[in-house]
Parts: structure tokens; C-alpha cells; sequence
């Protein structure tokens, strides 16, 4: 059991680096650097999407325009990655104090087949109450997780198929207030690195 669960954080954590490295232009130029050459542009993460909130209500990204937004994707059923970042999310955004007032953290399901809005709405709650769960139907989680260049799948279980794990990338994205990207953090990020980068950047 402890074996498959390091094993479950480890894959979590290399998607996550996986996924830096493809979508954000300084990492690569980091991790890559290129002589003669210099990388520009914005990361290619974030847009419109529409979902639905803890009481079915219909939501889009325009009802978090003028708030910060840390977005995390995840699953209610998650039994490592998904808990960690939620408790990371809460406890830096206790340490950083009246600032966090800004800022909006969302977690949005992969999982729109098992995770009704009830369900997930009760699930964030045991973390913080300022978390927002949302989810959708399938296209519409596709198209959100397509936007922040997510990648999530289903893992089967033949002896019991309705107890399928999901696979997914593992990094909160903060979102500024126009809903253009200003930075990332892992699940592994220290509670205090991501405090005092919240509080230099809110």
C-alpha cells in the first residue's frame, strides 16, 4: 500500500513537471536553454469556460473577473495528490492574512461522471471554506481542462469497473484578476513559498 502510494504521488508530481515544461516558456528555456535564442510570450494557460457550481447554477469564468483565482483540477475519489494540494491552498492562503480576501480558490473535477455538484461541494468544505467546487458535464470539464492544458484520464479497475482512478495533471494555477496567468505551484510546494509568492504577487 505505501509502495503504490508513493508511487501515485511520484506520477502525480511528474505530470505536473511534464506539463510546465511543455506549456510554460520559461521552463523550458531554463531546463532547455537555447544559445543564440531567447523564448517570449505569455504561457498558454487559461480562457473561457462554463461549469457548474455547488448548487447547479451555471457559471463562467466572467463571474471571477476582478479576484485572484488559484485553479487545481482533481477528483473527489483522489487519495493522495488532490488532498495535498487542498491543504496547501488553505494553509498559504491562511499565512498570508488579509490578502487572501482576493483571491477565489477553485478545484474543478475531472471526474463529471461520479462528481455531483453535492458531492464535490461537501468534499471541498472538509479543506476551506473559501473553496469553490465546480464540475460539468464531460464536454464542458474537457474544454476547461483543454483550456489550462490539463491532461487527465481514466484509470480502469477490472474487478470493480465503478471504482475506476483518474490520472491528471497536478498544478495550481494562479489566475489574475483580467483571468490571465501570473504563476503555478505543485502540490509539493512548501506552505511557505507559496505564502510569501502569494504575498508579493496580491
Amino acid at each position: 500500500m505505501r509502495a503504490k502510494l508513493i508511487a501515485s504521488v511520484v506520477a502525480g508530481v511528474v505530470l505536473g513537471a511534464v506539463a510546465a515544461i511543455a506549456v510554460f516558456p520559461e521552463a523550458r528555456q531554463r531546463l532547455f536553454p537555447q544559445s543564440g535564442s531567447a523564448t517570449s510570450g505569455k504561457a498558454l494557460i487559461g480562457g473561457p469556460f462554463t461549469l457548474m457550481d455547488a448548487t447547479g447554477k451555471t457559471v463562467t469564468d466572467q463571474d471571477y473577473r476582478g479576484r485572484y483565482m488559484l485553479v487545481f483540477f482533481g477528483f473527489t475519489g483522489c487519495p493522495d495528490i488532490c488532498p495535498a494540494g487542498l491543504q496547501l491552498i488553505s494553509a498559504a492562503l491562511d499565512k498570508v492574512g488579509p490578502k487572501a480576501d482576493k483571491v477565489t480558490p477553485i478545484f474543478i473535477s475531472v471526474d463529471p461522471e461520479r462528481d455531483t455538484p453535492e458531492k464535490l461541494a461537501a468534499f471541498v468544505k472538509n479543506f476551506d471554506d473559501r473553496l469553490v467546487g465546480l464540475t460539468g458535464t464531460p464536454e464542458q470539464v474537457a474544454g476547461v481542462a483543454k483550456a489550462y492544458r490539463v491532461f487527465y484520464e481514466k484509470t480502469p479497475n477490472e474487478s470493480a469497473p465503478a471504482e475506476y482512478g483518474m490520472n491528471h495533471t497536478s498544478i495550481i494555477y494562479l489566475m489574475g484578476p483580467d483571468g490571465e496567468y501570473v504563476t503555478h505551484f505543485t502540490p509539493a510546494t512548501s506552505v511557505d513559498a507559496m505564502a510569501e509568492k502569494l504575498g508579493k504577487l496580491l
